[in-house]
């Protein structure tokens, strides 16, 4: 288990190593910290519009599962595995986003915070260190929103993964009826998933106009 974690950190440490080492490049070429964040937000926007799409898609095919009404069993089955593999890979897209997003942006404010001490005159100083300041209170706001939104998606996999086992293990009328009382708490979970994603696309948006107009 020890072994385990040392192995994660130091991959998590290689990574971000290597992420910096790709943004001064970036930098170097022209392409300023602000706009690598802004893309990447964009990115994180469009992985978290897919993933509202895969969810949906994952519900409606717990909704015919659950309405199944004679046929092939194994294959209704393989059809709700096959959408509950495509949302993990859904969510983990989205996690790589969000980690992409927090690692330029942490680049960008610990340099605006170093630059900071390179001013001479006060009043410049103190203008630049408000709109530092405001940029990291919008910021944050955006990033609880990703967060809660990434945080809904466990309980949608949980409920999805608990009822492809089942049904995997009992292909059976019996098992469909069982699967009915679950139908209601997904839907809750996945209603619950797409608002708290839909809020995170709002807050990117508005984080996106503000940077753009230098706000």
């Amino acid at each position: 288990m020890r072994l385990r974690l040392l192995i994660l950190l130091a991959l998590t440490t290689l990574l971000s190593s290597c992420d910096t080492v790709y943004l001064d490049a970036m930098e170097r070429v022209g392409i300023p910290k602000r706009e690598i964040l802004i893309d990447r937000i964009e990115d994180a926007q469009e992985a978290q519009e897919d993933g509202q799409e895969q969810f949906k898609t994952a519900l409606e095919q717990f909704r015919s599962v659950v309405n199944f009404d004679g046929g092939n069993l194994e294959k209704v089955y393989n059809e709700l595995n096959d959408e509950y593999e495509d949302s993990v890979a859904a969510a983990e897209e989205i996690r790589e986003r969000i980690e992409a997003v927090e690692s330029v942006a942490n680049a960008l404010f610990s340099e605006w915070e170093d630059e900071l001490a390179l001013y001479s005159n006060p009043k410049l100083k103190r203008d630049v260190e408000k709109q530092l300041q405001e940029t990291r209170r919008k910021y944050s706001r955006l990033l609880s929103a990703m967060k809660r939104a990434e945080s809904s998606i466990n309980p949608v996999l949980a409920s999805l993964q608990d009822n492809v086992l089942y049904l995997k293990h009992s292909l059976n009328a019996r098992a469909i009826a069982s699967l009915k009382g679950e139908l209601q708490n997904v839907d809750k979970d996945v209603s619950t998933l797409i608002a708290n994603m839909q809020k995170a696309i709002d807050e990117s948006n508005a984080f996106i106009n503000d940077l753009k107009s230098g706000q």
